[in-house]
């Protein structure tokens, strides 16, 4: 059963960085794109990053480019969100998601969460001075 599990939230000042993990279990990591997505409340989840299967190919949202790097390590069945210079609307609860390919660019995919079926829980980033 494919699970994913995120973890390295936490409470933070703004300009810190924070560096977030999503573990996988259940199934081949290699064979799945991963992508980092984040909710507040009241808000539609927002695709923040994504990864393809290789590690070649990445995309950023506006918001994140320039501050988050997203990398995997597929031996380790893991994926990382690096966070720098974080700010307070970068404040969400974040998830990670795993998918495969349809076809369809990596932009487009990372722009609609709602085409992706496998969520690990979430892990909350809060950045408040």
């Amino acid at each position: 059963q494919l699970q994913l599990v995120e973890s390295g939230g936490g409470l933070v000042q703004p300009g810190d960085s924070l560096r977030l993990s999503c573990a996988a279990s259940g199934f081949t990591l290699d064979g799945y794109i991963i992508g980092w997505f984040r909710q507040v409340p009241g808000k539609e989840r927002e695709g923040v990053s994504c990864i393809s299967t290789s590690g070649s190919t990445t995309f950023y949202s506006g918001s994140a480019k320039g501050r988050f790097t997203i990398s995997r390590d597929n031996a380790k069945k893991t994926v990382y969100l690096q966070m720098n210079s974080l700010k307070p609307e970068d404040t969400a609860v974040y998830y990670c998601a795993a998918r495969t390919s349809s076809g369809i660019s990596l932009q487009t995919m990372c722009r609609t969460p709602g085409s992706w079926r496998s969520w690990g829980q979430g892990t909350q980033v809060t950045v408040s001075s």
